[in-house]
């Protein structure tokens, strides 16, 4: 497995074939609200390869200079318990830390609440809802 962070086209396109496939086809969220403002030319993905094939993605912004924000954490369904979701948070957890911020947080669907806890985030909000389904805030110290 090789782990790749950049916005190349390449990239991007390798980081939507697996939300497609886990957002859009295998969870049924809509096209139209998986896909977002964020997803611009200027995001960094972070992409898990097996070879030449994208098994596992996230993406990263900078909220301000103290907080990044991580998201779109997922992952092909026979990648998964492979722990990839979770090398991909560490490596962007790196990354903020380099640039200098103290926190970082994840909007997490409720039901993946727990395998972000075991990476020491702490939900901080009450249950609020994203393309229809039920979310929380996370936060972590970094």
């Amino acid at each position: 497995m090789k782990l790749h962070i950049g916005n190349e086209i390449w990239n991007k396109a390798s980081a939507f074939y697996v939300r497609m496939s886990v957002f859009v086809l295998e969870r049924g969220m809509e096209l139209s609200e998986e896909f977002d403002q964020l997803d611009c030319s200027t995001i960094d993905y972070a992409v898990m390869y097996d070879l030449e094939k994208p098994v596992s993605t996230g993406r990263y912004e900078f909220l301000d200079d103290n907080i990044i924000r991580i998201g779109r954490i997922a992952t092909l369904k026979e990648y998964r318990g492979q722990k990839l979701g979770r090398a991909i948070i560490q490596k962007l957890e790196t990354i903020g830390r380099e640039k200098g911020c103290l926190k970082a947080s994840i909007h997490s669907e409720q039901t993946a609440a727990s395998f972000y806890e075991e990476l020491d985030y702490i939900v901080v909000s009450d249950e609020f809802y994203e393309n229809n389904v039920p979310c929380v805030l996370l936060e972590k110290k970094l």
